[in-house]
């Protein structure tokens, strides 16, 4: 009997070591070990595909929220943030069915269809590439698409992890296409490419006015209206900015939602 409860004993705590283990030795993800050149990777090449059978559900859900699929990527053009993923994804399975492969030029996008080619265009240093869109993500409230290294690499966001970038979808036989990832010999100024948190938009300016009161109450930073007009109407927006990284705005993100304003999410201007 004693026995028994001894082994019991060693059995629990040999598990629990190797939760802590685990928990401790979690794989990170990161670049290769050793920098691969990847200045002769080529873009994506748009061709026409068929739909991915597995990666365009109506709807899917993520950590409690809901993502609705596009049915279409005609038009589609959006500037956000951008990030990228590497090691610990590579070779695995992507929401198309595809393996993950960092050297190839793709991309993972919470709406657009799989799969889509977009060209990316890093607003603060004018470099653009080509991607097929083959992977769901990234889920992060913050962030737009998720590059493979080898893009992120090109796009020159690796070191920094994240690059405010315009993506643009590409339809077959109507767009010229990006051949190569082209940098500008000045960046392209802050006024070109502004970081603002944006945490409402409304129909009348009075209401725009009472919540940019209210938060102006909360923070120091400066707090502005932003009207936008519309053929149905204008939109007032209230935005906190320009900010002076995507990593304050994440953060001035989760202080406001901690005060109760659980819309605020970063725009680009």
């Amino acid at each position: 009997m004693i026995w028994t409860k001894l082994k019991l004993l060693a059995v629990t705590v040999l598990y629990f070591t190797l939760v802590a283990c685990g928990s401790i030795i979690e794989k990170q993800d990161s670049a290769p070990v050793t920098t691969p050149d990847v200045s002769s990777v080529p873009n994506a090449v748009p061709r026409d595909e068929p739909r991915s059978k597995y990666g365009n559900p109506a709807h899917y859900e993520v950590f409690g929220k809901r993502y609705y699929t596009l049915n279409t990527s005609r038009g589609y053009q959006e500037k956000g943030i951008a990030s990228w993923y590497g090691t610990k994804f590579h070779g695995k399975r992507t929401s198309s069915g595809e393996p993950y492969d960092m050297y190839a030029m793709t991309a993972a996008h919470k709406t657009l269809p799989l799969p889509t080619y977009v060209e990316v265009t890093n607003l603060n240093n004018g470099r653009k590439v080509v991607v097929k869109v083959n992977d769901r993500g990234p889920f992060h409230d913050n962030r737009l698409i998720d590059l493979s290294y080898s893009a992120a690499t090109k796009l020159d966001i690796v070191g920094k992890g994240t690059g405010m970038v315009e993506v643009r979808a590409i339809t077959i036989g109507e767009a010229p296409v990006t051949t190569v990832a082209t940098p500008v010999k000045q960046p392209i100024t802050s006024d070109y490419a502004g970081l603002y948190l944006q945490v409402g938009a409304f129909s009348t300016s009075s209401r725009a006015e009472q919540l940019k009161n209210k938060i102006q109450q909360q923070i120091g930073d400066a707090v502005l209206i932003v009207p936008l007009n519309k053929p149905e109407g204008s939109v007032y927006r209230v935005r906190i900015g320009p900010l002076a990284s995507v990593e304050y705005g994440d953060s001035l993100a989760s202080r406001l939602v901690d005060l109760g304003f659980n819309d605020a999410h970063i725009v680009i201007e």
